[in-house]
């Protein structure tokens, strides 16, 4: 029986962000912050957060640590209206990830604690509950150390299982771009790169010739091009979606949320430039508040601005 539009495993963790710092810091020096935020962070979560108060049914397997982060974080979640039936609270030594970002205007820092994320493996995950979805979606595969190993099985079980599979990558802190990563393209329905990972992984210089590499192996592919749109390359055509212009008061999240008005549209049947356009909207929208979901959060702001760029919730 189908419970879920999509089932998602993956991170969660908080972001504490610190505005007004300068680019460069001293050692043993107090420096002072204008501003500070504690939001929802990883994208798994930021996307499945997202997504449900799209209203799309959501399925979401994480494991937290026992501590005061972890419980924060699934509470945020959990406001959404995402099933958090098999998270998992683990005891001992590996606390909830953490990410601390310092904001230099157009450019910020990124300071990443993995924590229960790097350790969540197969044993881990309900089969049967992710596979009580349409869709399957993984973010974050190089943070995802413990469960990589078994993700093609996995990837190849859930097609088998009837679900149509999505990736995001996001970066690889080790810039190597290796591992599962070309097992797990077999498997995939849609790729939401951004063009640096899009040329990364396909270890080319131009995003062009990186969708002409990648579109070998992978149906639809959408390209986060930030201010200036999105690529999509589906059905042997290139499309270019152009942005939703905004004045963002913060960029972060703004990937994955783009994702979710990406795959919200893509599980109603879409066609994908509808999708991406949707995706424009969704991560634009994410900007104009702190944060990938605080955005999410303000129903009069939400409403309000995807009313006005006629995306339906």
């Amino acid at each position: 029986m189908i419970r879920f539009d999509i089932s998602i495993a993956g991170e969660i963790n908080m972001d504490l962000v610190l505005y007004g710092l300068p680019e460069v810091l001293p050692l043993e020096r107090e420096v002072l912050a204008t501003d500070f935020q504690a939001t929802l962070g990883g994208s798994s979560a930021i996307l499945a957060h997202n997504l449900a108060i799209l209203g799309r049914r959501v399925g979401f397997i994480t494991r937290v640590g026992a501590d005061e982060l972890g419980r924060m974080a699934l509470d945020r979640l959990g406001e959404s209206g995402v099933d958090l039936s098999y998270a998992i609270h683990a005891d001992g030594p590996t606390n909830t990830g953490v990410t601390i970002l310092l904001h230099h205007g157009a450019r910020r820092r990124i300071l990443t604690y993995p924590g229960t994320m790097s350790v969540m493996s197969r044993a881990d995950l309900n089969f049967e509950y992710l596979a009580s979805a349409r869709h399957f979606h993984l973010s974050s595969l190089f943070l995802q150390r413990a469960l990589a190993p078994d993700l093609p099985a996995l990837f190849r079980d859930l097609k088998h299982a009837g679900l149509t599979i999505s990736l995001d990558t996001n970066d690889d802190p080790e810039d190597r771009w290796d591992g599962v990563l070309d097992q797990l393209l077999e498997y995939v329905d849609v790729l939401l790169p951004n063009e640096d990972e899009a040329c990364r992984m396909a270890r080319r210089d131009t995003v062009e010739e990186a969708l002409l590499v990648l579109s070998k192996r992978v149906p639809c592919i959408a390209v986060k091009c930030g201010s200036r749109g999105a690529l999509v390359q589906a059905d042997g055509k290139l499309s270019r979606i152009p942005p939703v212009l905004v004045q963002p008061v913060d960029t972060i999240g703004a990937g994955d949320s783009f994702n979710a008005g990406f795959l919200s549209l893509y599980l109603q049947g879409a066609d994908p430039a509808e999708c991406a356009y949707a995706g424009n909207v969704t991560g634009a929208l994410s900007t104009l508040r702190p944060g990938g979901t605080e955005a999410f959060r303000d129903p009069q702001l939400r409403d309000a601005f995807l009313s006005q760029h006629h995306v339906a919730r």
